[in-house]
């Protein structure tokens, strides 16, 4: 039986459509996550756990630079959020808010998300978010992973809740074509990862965005989370002198079709 050369091309034009596809199907679905290019030198800088120097020194230190930043507050047990030398009070929170930084969302008492059930989760979100009513700070949009401690039923709770963002670990750039929106990659600073900082901040290129996490500067209430407030201030004027656009982790949303991107099939690994 003989094949004729017609169809022969027919079949080699299909088989090479079909090769083509996948490509073409995630082309389509980057195009619908994302609402424009996304420019190199892109850094989103968030400080968690409500520590006091985010209001004394953190907080004045950046509107000097004009840089945005989101502030995720929680109230921990332990040390006690009582204690004024440690952390914020929600007065000063609120200052934040006033100055125009994003106050985000990580949870009542610092929870561990994987050790809660749905209700209780729900329980310490609603926590923040009507103290945040309180002192007329906007709701909290943003959350961060307690411990950087993930799970698949925190997702359900927070598209309810209407969290357009939540922030891990994993110590990687963001890649919002590939990351699921509510497992955005932070890379955490301290006191000896200098080099691992400057790297990363290298790596804002390309699509990818880097995203800090910040505790305190310093942080007396966890001293193995400090960062010293000269080596910050040192990341602030190289960001300042190397022109990266600084922005709070809400301002994705410039840039990011958050609803299309929970369509990403989430990975819940580094």
């Amino acid at each position: 039986m003989t094949v004729s050369n017609s169809l022969l091309k027919s079949v080699k034009k299909t088989s090479g459509i079909l090769l083509l596809l996948p490509l073409l199907l995630q082309l389509t679905a980057k195009a619908q996550v994302l609402k424009k290019l996304i420019p190199d030198k892109v850094v989103v800088l968030t400080f968690d756990d409500a520590v006091l120097s985010h209001a004394t020194y953190v907080g004045p230190l950046l509107k000097k630079y004009g840089f945005g930043a989101t502030f995720f507050v929680c109230e921990f047990v332990t040390p006690p959020f009582s204690d004024k030398t440690k952390y914020m009070s929600w007065e000063q929170i609120a200052g934040l808010s006033k100055m125009g930084f994003e106050i985000g969302n990580h949870t009542q008492n610092h929870t561990h998300v994987n050790k809660m059930d749905s209700l209780h989760f729900v329980a310490e979100l609603k926590y923040i978010e009507d103290k945040c009513a309180q002192y007329h700070i906007p709701k909290p949009i943003s959350f961060a992973y307690p411990g950087y401690d993930i799970s698949p039923k925190a997702f359900g709770v927070l598209k309810a809740a209407g969290y357009q963002f939540a922030r891990a670990g994993f110590d990687r750039p963001y890649d919002p074509a590939a990351d699921h929106p509510y497992l955005v990659p932070g890379i955490t600073t301290s006191a000896t990862n200098r080099k691992q900082v400057f790297d990363a901040l290298d790596m804002a290129k390309d699509g990818k965005i880097v995203v800090l996490t910040i505790h305190g500067v310093p942080d007396e209430a966890h001293v193995w989370v400090n960062t010293p407030p000269e080596l910050f201030e040192e990341y602030l004027k190289y960001l300042k002198d190397n022109h990266y656009k600084v922005i709070a982790l809400r301002d994705l949303a410039t840039y990011i079709n958050a609803e299309k991107a929970l369509n990403i099939t989430p990975v819940f690994k580094k």
